[in-house]
């Protein structure tokens, strides 16, 4: 049985909000369209073409490809189909990681747990995890994205809040970068979309 969603309406109403947005060179390219509507049926909440591509929507997205592969730009699209329960609010982890240089320790508490009412708890998009680096806060050093998906990794399990991830790096570079325990975390909270390491730069 197919999906209660027409895809191609739904691609070329999206690639045209895109270009509202980005400008009007932008386009999906052929390459791209499994993982947009990967995507897309993800963020639709479409349990038959999501169940197709082996996606659980429980968990949340882990996107990862090349510089320039436009990671950002179609997990920023995405809340225009994003049901309202499920939106997301997009961080970079470089601008996180200048907060902490700021603020220090609060920040790794701001983005997992919020504030003590359950209703404050956010779904988060952390885009370019990765091109942070550990930061010294009054002399101790913190891996601060780590810590924040440790965190979130507990309120995935306890509350079911949801975390999205963009990155340039590999599985293997994320446990360099991390620790085997972040990476296994992020394994057992994400969903893995890889864009294909030969996608031209998009810049």
């Amino acid at each position: 049985m197919g999906s209660q969603y027409n895809y191609p309406e739904i691609l070329t109403w999206l690639e045209t909000k895109a270009k509202q947005e980005y400008g009007p060179n932008f386009h999906f390219i052929d390459d791209d369209m499994e993982n947009i509507t990967k995507l897309i049926a993800y963020f639709l909440k479409d349990e038959r073409t999501t169940s197709r591509f082996g996606i659980d929507l429980s968990k949340g997205i882990l996107l990862s490809g090349p510089v320039g592969s436009g990671k950002t730009s179609l997990m920023t699209i995405m809340k225009y189909i994003t049901q309202k329960e499920n939106k997301f609010f997009m961080r970079t982890c470089r601008d996180i990681s200048f907060e902490f240089i700021k603020e220090g320790y609060e920040i790794i508490h701001r983005y997992s747990r919020g504030s003590y009412s359950q209703s404050e708890y956010k779904n988060y998009c952390f885009d370019d995890l990765g091109v942070e680096s550990n930061l010294k806060y009054y002399g101790n050093e913190c891996n601060v994205m780590a810590e924040i998906i440790l965190s979130r990794y507990d309120l995935f399990i306890s509350r079911k809040v949801i975390t999205h991830i963009t990155t340039n790096l590999s599985a293997s570079e994320i446990e360099t970068m991390y620790g085997n325990r972040v990476r296994s975390r992020l394994r057992a909270m994400l969903n893995h979309i890889a864009v294909d390491k030969f996608t031209p730069d998009k810049r």
